[in-house]
C-alpha cells in the first residue's frame, strides 16, 4: 500500500505537491496550533468588540486553561447541531474546575476572595442624549451595532466603564451617562431556573464548578444544577421512579463527574449571556484561548495586539 502511495506521490507535479503539503500544514496548524474567529456579540465589550478578528491559541486545550483566560468554546445550548457546526463564543473564565464562584451585588468572588473586574470590563449605563437623532453618531463612535438604538428615544442603554462614560459625557450631544441600578429580584431565566435558587445576574451563587472525579450527592434540591451536566453533556438518562431519582434506570444518589467544567462571564456583565444563564461549559466544548487581537476597529482607528488583562 505504501509503495503505491509513494509511486502516486512521485508522479505528482511539483506545484501540486507543494499545494498538498501546504494544505496539510494548514490543517495541522488549525487543529493543534492556532485558528481565528470574528467576534459577533457585545458580551466582551470593550475588551473585544463586534467585528474584531482574534487569533485563537489551540494548545491550551491540552496544556490547560487558567482563571482569567479568554476562552473560545462551542455554544453549549445548540444541542441539535453537531459539535463542529455550533457557533463559537468567547468569554472570560471566572472559575475553573473545583472553584467556588459567587456574585454579590455585582462583585465577583472566587473561593471566598473578591476578584477585581478586568481592566476593561463594562457595565450597563443609561446615556441621555440631546435628541434621538444623535444615537447613531454615538454608536458609531463606540463601534457598537445599531440595535442599541431605539427609535424615537433620546436615551440608550450601553455597555460602558467609568472611563468610557466620562469620555462620552464630554461629547456636545450627550447630557449625562449614569450607571444602571443592580438587579435585586430573582429572575426565572437565571441558571438553574428553579425557585430553590433565587438568583439574578448581580447576586448569583455560591456554586462550585464541577471537576472531573467529583462525587456529587444528588437530591431534589440540587438536581437543577446538574441535570443538564449529567444528561446532555455526559450522556446519561435521568428519570423518576416512585418519587426517587434514577440514572440509566438505576437509583441515583451519588454521581461521579466525568469531565472538567468552567464558569464563564462576559466582561460586559449586563450584556452577556454566560454561565449565569445556561450553566457550566464542558472541557470538551473548548476550542482554545483568545491570544491576540489581529485586527479591530477602534475609536481612534485600527486596534491590534493583546487588548485584555487576565484577572
Amino acid at each position: 500500500m505504501f509503495t503505491v502511495l509513494e509511486a502516486r506521490w512521485r508522479a505528482l507535479n511539483e506545484w501540486l505537491k507543494a499545494f498538498v503539503l501546504a494544505l496539510i500544514l494548514l490543517a495541522v496548524l488549525h487543529v493543534f496550533v492556532v485558528r481565528w474567529v470574528i467576534v459577533e456579540s457585545t458580551s466582551m465589550f470593550a475588551t473585544l468588540r463586534p467585528g474584531d478578528l482574534v487569533l485563537v491559541e489551540r494548545w491550551p486545550v491540552w496544556t490547560g486553561l487558567s482563571r482569567g483566560d479568554l476562552v473560545v468554546f462551542r455554544d453549549p445550548l445548540k444541542d441539535a447541531l453537531p459539535m463542529m457546526q455550533r457557533p463559537l463564543l468567547v468569554k472570560r473564565i471566572a472559575g475553573g474546575p473545583g472553584d467556588r464562584v459567587e456574585l454579590k451585588h455585582g462583585e465577583l468572588f472566587v473561593n471566598g476572595r473578591s476578584v477585581p473586574d478586568p481592566t476593561q470590563a463594562t457595565h450597563a449605563y443609561v446615556v441621555q442624549l440631546r435628541s434621538p437623532g444623535m444615537a447613531d453618531s454615538l454608536l458609531n463612535r463606540l463601534c457598537l451595532p445599531s440595535y442599541f438604538r431605539q427609535a424615537g428615544r433620546s436615551t440608550v442603554e450601553l455597555p460602558l466603564n467609568p472611563e468610557l462614560a466620562e469620555e462620552i459625557e464630554r461629547l456636545p450631544y450627550v447630557l449625562h451617562a449614569d450607571p444602571m441600578r443592580l438587579a435585586t429580584a430573582p429572575l426565572r431565566h437565571i441558571f438553574p431556573y428553579s425557585p430553590r435558587y433565587p438568583w439574578n445576574g448581580d447576586d448569583f451563587g455560591p456554586v462550585r464548578v464541577p471537576a472531573k472525579g467529583d462525587t456529587l450527592r444528588i437530591n431534589v434540591d440540587n438536581i437543577p444544577l446538574y441535570d443538564r451536566l449529567i444528561s446532555m453533556y455526559e450522556g446519561h438518562t435521568l428519570g423518576v421512579d416512585k418519587n426517587a431519582l434514577t440514572i440509566d434506570g438505576e437509583p441515583l444518589t451519588n454521581y461521579v463527574v466525568e469531565d472538567d467544567y468552567y464558569f464563564v462571564l462576559g466582561d460586559s456583565r449586563h450584556h452577556s449571556a454566560d454561565s449565569r444563564y445556561w450553566g457550566f461549559v464542558p472541557q470538551d466544548h473548548v476550542t482554545g484561548r483568545a491570544g491576540l487581537l489581529l485586527w479591530g476597529k477602534g475609536v481612534d482607528g485600527v486596534r491590534s495586539g493583546r487588548d485584555w488583562t487576565p484577572l
